[in-house]
C-alpha cells in the first residue's frame, strides 16, 4: 500500500509518515568499525543497492529521503543526487545535516561556524544535484560557535534559498539549547528551527521529560532515528539466546549494556506480545507505536536489503487498538517499577 503523508511540524510540507533513512550508503566498514582513511574494508551499501532501496521506497509512495554530509564519506548525498537526475526533484522532501568534521587537520572544518556552514551547503548541494535542500539539520550542537551566529547564517541560507527549512538533530536531549536558539531567532527575525531529530524508541525514552513538551509548545516536528533501537525492537534477540559472532549484539559493547538489559527486555516480551494478537513482525509493532504516536511525526527507516525495506515499510498498514498503544507506552515505566 502507499505509505500515508503526514505534516512536518509547522512547515506546511506533507511528508511520508516514514522516512528513508541513508546512513549506510557507502558506509565503510573494517572489522565492524566505521572507516574513511582506507580503501579496504566493505562498504555496507554501494551505489546499485542504494538506487534499489531508493526506487523500493519511492514505489511505495514515499518521499522524505534523510541524509548528512557525513554519510559515506559524501557518498549517500552523492548517490542520491545520482538517483535524483532521473526523476522529478519536486516529488521529493530531501533532508540533509551539517556539523561533523569533513576536512580533517582543519580547526574550523567541522562544528556551525559560519566558515564551515557555507563551505558544507554548498559541497552538499553539488552533491545533490540540486539547488536546495527542504531541511537542513544542524547535526549536533555546537559550543563553541555562539548560537547567536550560526542562527544569523543558517537564516541566510534560507533567505539564499538555498535551504527552506532549519531543524536540529541531537544526541541528548539538551531542549534548553533549542529553546534558546529558537528564541534568538524570534527575537531578531530569523528562521527557527522547525523539526527536530531525536534518538526515539519503545526502550530509549529520554526525550519525553521535557523535550517533547518543548516539541509541543514550538510547534516542532519529531523525526525519530533509531526506532528499531540498532535492531533490538526487531524480534531477533531474547534473553537466553546466544548471539551470533557477527551480530551486533557481539561486536558492539555499548550495544550490550545500553539494551542487553532486564528491563528492556521486559518491554520486547510486551512488544512481542502484541504482534502476535495483531498479526504482525515485532519490528511493526515497534514502529506502529510510533506512527500512532500524537507526538511523533515520522520515524526514520533504514535497511540493507529491498526485502528489510518493504518489511519495515508495512509498518504503516498495522492497526493497534488504544488497550495495545497504552500497554506499549508503560511497558518502559512498568518494568522499572
Amino acid at each position: 500500500m502507499t505509505l500515508e503523508t503526514v505534516s512536518l511540524g509547522g512547515t506546511g510540507l506533507e511528508v511520508s509518515r516514514l522516512a528513508m533513512g541513508t546512513w549506510r550508503f557507502g558506509r565503510r566498514l573494517i572489522d565492524g568499525e566505521e572507516r574513511y582513511d582506507s580503501d579496504d574494508g566493505i562498504v555496507e551499501t554501494n551505489e546499485e543497492r542504494a538506487a534499489d532501496l531508493l526506487d523500493a521506497y519511492a514505489e511505495r509512495g514515499g518521499n522524505f529521503i534523510d541524509t548528512a554530509d557525513k554519510y559515506g564519506d559524501g557518498k549517500s548525498e552523492e548517490w542520491i543526487g545520482n538517483w535524483l537526475a532521473d526523476r522529478d526533484r519536486e516529488d521529493f522532501i530531501i533532508a540533509t545535516k551539517i556539523h561533523r568534521p569533513r576536512r580533517p587537520g582543519d580547526p574550523n572544518g567541522e562544528g556551525l561556524n559560519r566558515k564551515h556552514l557555507r563551505r558544507q551547503i554548498d559541497i552538499s548541494l553539488d552533491r545533490l544535484g540540486t539547488d536546495y535542500v527542504d531541511l537542513l539539520y544542524c547535526h549536533r550542537w555546537d559550543d563553541r560557535t555562539p548560537a547567536e551566529e550560526f542562527m544569523r547564517t543558517l537564516d541566510g541560507l534560507v533567505s539564499e534559498g538555498k535551504v527552506n527549512y532549519l531543524g536540529i538533530s541531537s544526541g541528548s536531549p539538551d531542549e534548553w539549547k533549542i529553546v534558546k536558539a529558537n528564541e534568538i531567532a524570534r527575537r531578531r527575525g530569523y528562521e527557527p528551527f522547525t523539526v527536530t531529530q531525536p534518538r526515539y524508541n519503545l526502550v530509549d525514552r529520554e526525550i519525553e521529560a521535557n523535550y517533547m513538551d518543548m516539541c509541543r509548545d514550538y510547534g516542532l516536528g519529531i523525526v525519530p532515528w533509531s526506532p528499531l533501537a540498532w535492531g533490538f525492537l526487531t524480534g531477533k534477540y531474547s534473553r537466553d539466546r546466544d548471539f551470533p559472532d557477527d551480530s551486533t549484539a557481539a561486536a558492539d559493547a555499548r550495544f550490550k549494556s545500553h539494551y542487553l538489559t532486564e528491563e528492556n527486555f521486559d518491554v520486547l516480551e510486551v512488544t512481542t506480545a502484541i504482534a502476535e494478537e495483531v498479526g504482525a513482525k515485532v519490528a511493526h509493532v515497534a514502529l506502529a507505536w510510533q506512527l500512532h504516536h500524537p507526538d511523533v511525526t515520522a520515524p526514520i527507516v533504514g535497511a540493507s536489503t529491498v526485502e528489510q525495506l518493504e518489511e519495515n515499510l508495512d509498518a504503516d498498514d498495522v492497526s493497534l487498538t488504544d488497550d495495545q498503544f497504552a500497554r506499549l507506552d508503560e511497558a518502559k515505566t512498568a518494568s522499572l517499577v
